[in-house]
């Protein structure tokens, strides 16, 4: 394999692990792509290191000549969560392994999959305060206070996404979430005495819950990938943190100005 090969290979599988933990996959899960992908294309050592906000790849075709090894290192600044591309990519990784596909044909589809929109706003929002009603209801709402989950629910979520297209720092985001959620279930039960705040601030605040965090902080803790997995905890904690900072800040300030009433 000549050097613009290797080093187009090796670009390919850092795309590859790129996408993947931009967008929610675990550790393990990125470490085993890239290195699959590289091997696929002749490289006998290689080396993965991965932590939530970076990837560090060396390889190697153990000869005597120096100019072989190649490391490269992509820090990783923002993450999300699109469980479907991580799923493309992973269904790419395994055509390209079985199939004779060129790395720039590779590198092609990787930008497609790296393109691919997200689902539109409404459709987050709808489905997102449905999921927040239901929610509602696992802790007794009633009928007025599901309603009220949903429509505070839509409220946050778009509320996120347009910090989010405006590169708002992310503590502040999810503070700015817990705010709108507190503040809407206040509004909403002045309207009506059978709504219940805390029954409404529960299910809106499940949108913001860093469910997918929490879970790859244990997966990657247990496969032994202590430093991402304390990493990915972290990140959890502040989010929970954070969302409970902007609804208690509210409902401080309500409890402050009217002693807990109703206006």
């Amino acid at each position: 394999m000549n050097n613009i090969n290797r080093k187009k290979t090796l670009v390919l599988a850092l795309y590859a692990g790129e996408i993947m933990l931009k967008n929610g996959a675990e550790t393990y899960r990125v470490e085993d792509t890239i290195i699959r992908l590289c091997k696929s294309k002749g490289f006998s050592y290689v080396d993965v290191y991965v932590t939530p906000t970076g990837i560090f790849i060396s390889v190697d075709n153990k000869g005597n000549n120096q100019e072989e090894i190649l490391s490269y290192i992509k820090r990783i600044k923002t993450r999300s969560i699109n469980l479907n591309k991580v799923a493309e990519v992973n269904n790419f990784s395994r055509e390209f392994v079985e199939n004779d596909i060129s790395i720039q044909d590779g590198i092609n589809a990787l930008k497609r999959i790296d393109l691919l929109l997200p689902y539109p706003h409404y459709i987050h929002a709808t489905f997102g305060g449905l999921a927040s009603a239901f929610f509602a209801l696992l802790f007794g709402a009633n009928f007025l206070e599901f309603l009220s989950a949903f429509i505070t629910s839509i409220f946050v979520t778009y509320t996120l996404k347009y910090l989010n297209s405006i590169e708002f720092p992310p503590f502040l985001t999810n503070t700015s979430g817990g705010v709108v959620a507190a503040t809407m279930a206040i509004l909403l039960s002045s309207l009506h005495p059978g709504i219940n705040i805390d029954k409404v601030i529960i299910g809106a605040i499940m949108v913001m819950v860093p469910g997918v965090a929490m879970t790859n902080a244990v997966r990657d803790s247990i496969a032994g990938d202590l430093v991402s997995g304390l990493a990915r905890a972290a990140e959890a904690l502040i989010i929970a943190t954070s969302i409970a900072f902007g609804v208690g800040f509210v409902l401080k300030l309500w409890m402050y100005f009217t002693g807990g009433n109703l206006i």
